[in-house]
């Protein structure tokens, strides 16, 4: 190990580099550095000659990399992102900072967690919960967050160390019970309330079931809104069970029919990768999880004509 560190060069150099690498530009490099432009080219120079190739292929384009140079821009950018979360991690050990970010949708935090709140606060009184806001399908990379809600199919669930199973897909024909009394008379065509962009096709017996549909079926681009619609007895929607637990279980929203749907993917909880692990990221995700978990097996009990899929 003592000899490969006489290899290296100066750590000086090696920050110049990335920053000259990553900019395409010694004087862009200069000013994040807060040195002058003609150090850096030194530094540049210096580097070069330390490891006997070209990193820079200089033309009147500006600044590229060689393919040296792009070997060692990759590996600096690498440890300098390493080096700068290890950094984060420990300045928010220093802080006690209990703060958690999810990506989760607007509905999920609407007609979820918003009605558990208190209970949440209750059993983390000192965590500030942060959102990354999803208004249509749970989509997208777990990134800038701490935790992303997402519904995986089951090769990509068994295929992450950091992919954390909730329960199945499982979606109910819902309404509020004033519209499922009004609907019996069978005076009305059933309005639907859909979510734009959503892929989910229902079986055909269960549209059969829903038949006569009105045409004037009711399309938003929000599912919190979707919800909120139903909730309000404007008509039948399509109850992911990850978000409307809630409503079932307080009988605002009821199934149309005895009948729900079971869709090929999972729904998980997702921790971010790059960041270091939290035991308070780790308490949240258990809880969200346990939380949703019972609502599935209370909604399972209370409606068992639905036959929802076991947890396991």
């Amino acid at each position: 190990m003592g000899n490969y560190r006489r290899k290296l060069p100066s750590l000086n150099a090696l920050f110049a580099f990335e920053s000259a690498g990553r900019h395409r530009n010694f004087s862009k490099a200069a000013e994040e550095l807060n040195v002058t432009p003609a150090a850096v080219s030194r530094m540049m120079q210096r580097l070069e000659g330390h490891l006997a190739v070209s990193l820079f292929k200089r033309g009147t384009g500006g600044l590229t990399l060689s393919e040296n140079g792009q070997l060692l821009f990759q590996a600096t950018s690498r440890a300098m992102s390493q080096i700068g979360a290890a950094i984060g991690e420990i300045e928010r050990r220093a802080n006690n900072d209990s703060t958690v970010t999810l990506s989760v949708s607007t509905a999920f935090t609407t007609h979820w967690l918003m009605p558990r709140m208190m209970k949440f606060k209750a059993a983390f009184p000192d965590v500030d919960l942060r959102f990354q806001l999803l208004m249509g399908p749970l989509t997208g990379a777990v990134n800038d967050v701490d935790l992303g809600m997402r519904f995986l199919l089951p090769d990509k669930v068994t295929a992450g160390r950091n992919i954390h199973t909730i329960m199945p897909e499982v979606l109910v024909p819902l309404c509020s019970p004033s519209y499922r009394e009004k609907r019996k008379d069978g005076a009305y065509a059933d309005t639907m309330i859909l979510l734009s962009g959503s892929d989910f096709v229902p079986a055909n017996d269960v549209l059969e079931q829903l038949r006569p549909i009105h045409p004037s079926s009711q399309y938003f681009g929000d599912y919190a809104i979707v919800i909120q619609a139903a909730l309000l007895g404007q008509g039948i929607c399509w109850g992911w069970l990850n978000v409307v637990g809630h409503w079932m279980n307080e009988g605002q929203l009821v199934p149309v029919i005895p009948r729900s749907c079971t869709a090929e993917r999972i729904c998980c909880l997702i921790e971010n990768e790059a960041e270091a692990a939290r035991d308070v990221v780790a308490q949240v995700r258990d809880w969200i999880i346990a939380e949703m978990q019972a609502d599935y097996r209370f909604m399972s009990a209370s409606h068992p004509d639905l036959a929802v899929p076991d947890l396991r």
